[in-house]
């Protein structure tokens, strides 16, 4: 059994000043599985993924590679010697190279560049391409791939370089459904060939259709290790998030807010169109309510609702506020009618890399009150420290960079910075993209309670069935055209892919 073994890592810790990210973690991986490291963020699978390749030395503890048949301990001092020792990394960045070719992308940095033999390169490429079935030419231009089909030629990479270990850091997120199945096929026709793979990720759904077994850590500790076909869903998110079941069903036992019919729309737009979105579209929301636009990727839910904040400039369009008529032409004006927006990309829209937690949640404010009118430091920090507390923002300190916060925490920070304005309408576009679980439960509990008291929320999400827990109407769409609301007993999964498809059909 010890030759099935392709890597074992025992008793692994590893601290920073003032935390103990990792604290005498096991980790095992066979050849020929597929294997979810799992875990709320800051639980410490990205620590544990970055002492096994190299980019952190672990303080104490053993790491054994399967080299030849024998399990041997080693010391891994940077990526490229993980790499040498056939342990490779792809993440959800792409970090190839979009101006350059296939070939050139698959070969980049082995060997002399002015001695590569082209012909040979192409038809190396070529092959295994054909043999990983990859949809891509050598000679065609990375940059014209589509996300999935980078995401595999970086695999197919480290695949021709005798990959033993293949870490797949959220490959998934930014792909849709189609795109991750031919994913999936890579990553067993890989398992298939004996390479051990760790997958990480947020979608319990892929959990559950690719992988063989499950770690989960928690606060830097090991929390177990299982096969798939014995933990069910439902005890995997109370391992992660150490809660009981009974807490993490509520949600989904609780009834999405009903429209407030009866009261005049705190938000509405009739004709609005923008540069990004051309096709005019009607719109409106009551207060309390929350509802979404859904579609497919591409489908103009994000231009509908940056248009409603005048993130794209606005081309055309009346707005009104509670029943009065306004202008809304920049993003400045949206805040000062009591309008927040979340963006889809919270690395490029969002946050601001280099200020503070404590700067990032003050901006909004700031910007509404003028650069010229400083909040006191006081003031900073107390709006800054009342927020951390309410949303559970893990960070060192509230003067901690947001850039070295996980992902759930960055986004909980941005939360932070629409919720210090106090909106009567927020729009959150894919608010638990790349986040775990446990953050998930936390942002749509807030969600309907913000509805509770009042809030209006537009809601948008890739995963449907969060959408249909949350909210109360949904706003379907296709080729960025409204092609159908949702309400009720109307909002299931095939009613919304139904909508799609029948306007699909009309117009083929």
């Amino acid at each position: 059994m010890q030759n099935d073994i392709a890597l074992s890592m025992r008793k692994i810790n590893k601290s920073f000043p003032g935390v103990q990210a990792l604290h005498d973690v096991d980790f095992t991986l066979y050849k020929g599985e597929i294997h979810a490291l799992m875990g709320e963020n800051g639980a410490g699978k990205s620590t544990l993924i970055k002492v096994l390749t190299g980019v952190y030395p672990k303080d104490s503890g053993q790491i054994y590679l399967n080299l030849d048949g024998t399990n041997k301990e080693i010391t891994v001092k940077s990526p490229y010697e993980a790499q040498n020792l056939g342990i490779s990394t792809v993440y959800q960045e792409i970090t190839l190279c979009p101006n350059l070719t296939v070939a050139e992308n698959m070969f980049i940095g082995r060997g002399n560049y002015r001695m590569v033999n082209w012909r040979s390169m192409k038809k190396k490429t070529t092959d295994i391409l054909s043999k990983l079935n990859i949809p891509a030419r050598a000679t065609q231009q990375l940059g014209t791939c589509s996300l999935a089909v980078q995401q595999m030629v970086a695999i197919a990479r480290a695949v021709d370089m005798d990959c033993k270990v293949l870490i797949l850091d959220e490959p998934t997120s930014s792909l849709d459904e189609q795109e991750v199945e031919k994913l999936f096929s890579l990553m067993r026709e890989l398992k298939s060939r004996g390479v051990g793979i760790i997958f990480i990720t947020h979608f319990l759904e892929q959990v559950y259709e690719i992988c063989d077994r499950i770690t989960v850590l928690r606060n830097g500790e090991l929390v177990g290790e299982y096969e798939i076909k014995d933990l069910p869903r439902v005890q995997l998110i109370s391992k992660m998030m150490g809660k009981d079941l009974d807490d993490i069903s509520s949600l989904q036992n609780r009834k999405p807010l009903d429209e407030k019919a009866d009261t005049p729309p705190v938000y509405e737009a009739v004709g609005l169109s923008s540069l990004e979105c051309a096709n005019a579209f009607d719109f409106k929301i009551t207060k309390g309510e929350v509802n979404g636009f859904t579609g497919l990727l591409g489908s103009g839910r994000s231009e509908s609702v940056r248009a409603i904040f005048a993130a794209d400039k606005i081309t055309g369009g009346r707005m009104k506020i509670n029943g009065k008529e306004i202008k809304i032409k920049k993003p400045k004006n949206a805040m000062m009618h009591g309008i927040g927006y979340l963006p889809e990309d919270r690395k490029r829209d969002g946050i601001v890399e280099d200020l503070s937690v404590r700067e990032n949640i003050i901006l909004a404010l700031q910007v509404m009150k003028g650069f010229f009118r400083p909040f006191s430091r006081s003031e900073a920090e107390a709006f800054a420290d009342e927020y951390i507390k309410l949303l559970g923002i893990k960070t060192a300190s509230m003067d901690t960079p947001i850039k070295s916060l996980s992902g759930g925490n960055q986004q909980k920070a941005i939360l932070a910075r629409w919720l210090l304005t106090n909106p009567q309408y927020l729009i959150l576009d894919e608010p638990t993209r790349g986040i775990d679980v446990g953050t998930k439960v936390e942002i749509q509990k807030l969600v309907l309670r913000l509805a509770e008291d009042g809030v209006s929320v537009t809601f948008i999400s890739s995963e449907i069935e969060e959408m249909l827990r949350t909210c109360s109407r949904l706003i379907v769409m296709r080729d960025r055209k409204i092609v159908g609301e949702l309400k009720g007993e109307e909002m299931t999964q095939d009613n919304i892919m139904h909508t799609i498809a029948g306007e699909a059909g009309q117009n083929g």
